[in-house]
């Protein structure tokens, strides 16, 4: 077995790992990355880019249906799936190309492989030939996977991870969904936009867990109005099947229910890709569920490795693992960066969008604050009316004392970008003054945010 020596080895293609490789190669180290599967990871391969790419096309499908609205006449929509399949690897080949290209361009070797750990600076990586690399500090990369759980009486081909749910080749007519956190939410939009009978099952109390009660409860409104089925507070029991389709009980608050389905999704979170890595042998420390143990620094318990992205746990979110990744690398290269998670935006690509940051108004008042409440309706929003997207909202959470920002929820059009205003806002410890005093241009759906700024102090000019 050959063996190749360099400064940085990060084992992983994902956001994380390809972003360490790109700043520790900016810093000037010798980089080799590791990668067993494909560039980009699960964000751009399995996850948020192709789950994105058919989410537009469902959006795009509801606009033509909406056409007369618009003084339009458009004839009928209709869904071809082989294109839409092919839209969606055409946009996932043309990024992960762009990854590529990256890593060419600042002289990163990339190796195909899987590694583990021989010692503290040796890996070990198979593939289609066996070698070892010696690196002076490693960076793992190795992100996460959809968790599942054993079920009684159901093929296996009719259960889908959220890998599988994105390269479908006909869309099944009644499609069950457990689990409605952000990856179930969005898989109910596009199957109920695609055409199945779609029932959503939460085991806890909202849809979204997590996100601000009013806004989660808001977007459930508007998904029972467009056709989808929600349970919270409820388990899948069993499963029979019956014929070509299955019959599912749920175990609801108000009694069992049954509920029919040709496909189900399984959307309960995910597992840290961290059991192979031989982590043991080289005293880097994990949670009981694997998610690897770091420091602010991204520093493990082994000083000369350390770890970022999904496989440290916590948000599970691609632009999380990004800064992660730079802080990572930053401290291998030597110098001394800090994580820096005070405002971290979250979002849900539902239609319409949720986006949020920082803390709920439950949240806050657990926290001890005593907090002012402002919200402007979209439905009072010059361009939300132009574009003929009026449900939702802004929510901003403040400290009433100080009227510091405390939380920025979004529900409606175009809110994974608005969020943007509000995730600055908290990062700069920000005041509603602050946002008030800031001229906000004119029509935008930006403007809402000024306006619920406003209505905290009890003074909104349009509603």
């Amino acid at each position: 077995m050959s063996t190749y020596k360099t400064g940085i080895a990060v084992i992983g293609g994902g956001p994380a790992g390809y972003v360490a490789a790109i700043r520790a190669a900016q810093l000037g180290g010798e980089v080799t990355l590791v990668e067993k599967e494909k560039l980009g990871g699960v964000c751009l391969n399995v996850g948020c880019i192709p789950t994105k790419a058919i989410l537009r096309s469902c959006e795009i499908l509801t606009f033509i249906k909406n056409a007369k609205e618009f003084g339009l006449e458009a004839g009928e929509a209709r869904i071809n799936l082989s294109q839409l399949m092919t839209r969606k690897k055409r946009i996932v080949a043309r990024l992960v190309g762009g990854v590529d290209y990256l890593l060419k361009k600042n002289r990163i070797q990339v190796i195909k492989g899987e590694a583990r750990f021989i010692d503290t600076s040796t890996l070990e990586i198979k593939g289609e030939e066996e070698k070892a690399i010696k690196a002076d500090k490693i960076i793992i990369a190795t992100g996460s996977y959809p968790a599942s759980f054993p079920l009684d009486g159901i093929d296996r081909e009719a259960v889908l991870t959220s890998t599988e749910a994105l390269d479908i080749e006909e869309v099944p007519e009644e499609f069950l969904i457990i689990g409605a956190g952000a990856i179930g939410v969005e898989f109910a939009h596009i199957y109920s936009t695609l055409g199945s009978k779609v029932t959503l099952v939460e085991m806890l109390s909202q849809i979204l867990p997590g996100e601000d009660e009013e806004i989660s409860e808001t977007l459930r409104k508007i998904m029972t109005k467009k056709g989808i089925d929600i349970f919270t507070s409820s388990t899948l029991q069993k499963v029979k099947k019956e014929g070509s389709r299955y019959k599912g009980i749920i175990k609801t608050p108000q009694g069992e229910k049954e509920v029919f389905f040709d496909k189900i999704l399984i959307s309960i979170g995910r597992r840290p890709n961290s059991k192979n890595l031989n982590l043991e042998k080289v005293g880097v420390k994990t949670d009981e569920k694997g998610w690897i143990k770091v420091n602010s620094q991204m520093q493990t318990t082994t000083p000369n490795i350390f770890a970022a992205g999904d496989v440290i746990g916590g948000y599970l979110l691609a632009h999380v693992a990004y800064a992660e990744g730079e802080v990572a690398s930053e401290n291998a290269m030597g110098e001394n960066s800090h994580i820096n998670y005070r405002a971290v935006p979250r979002f849900i690509c539902s239609m319409p969008e949720i986006a949020s940051v920082g803390l709920t108004e439950k949240k806050a008042k657990e926290s001890g604050y005593n907090v002012k409440v402002g919200k402007f309706p979209f439905s009072a929003n010059g361009k939300a009316i132009i574009h003929g997207e009026r449900e939702g909202m802004v929510k901003i959470i403040s400290d009433a004392e100080t009227e510091e920002i405390l939380g920025i929820h979004i529900l409606g059009p175009e809110a994974t970008d608005l969020i943007l205003e509000g995730t600055l806002a908290i990062n700069q410890e920000s005041t509603l003054n602050e946002i008030i005093d800031t001229i906000h241009p004119h029509p935008t759906l930006g403007e809402a945010i000024k306006e619920a700024a406003l209505d905290a102090q009890k003074r909104a000019i349009h509603i």
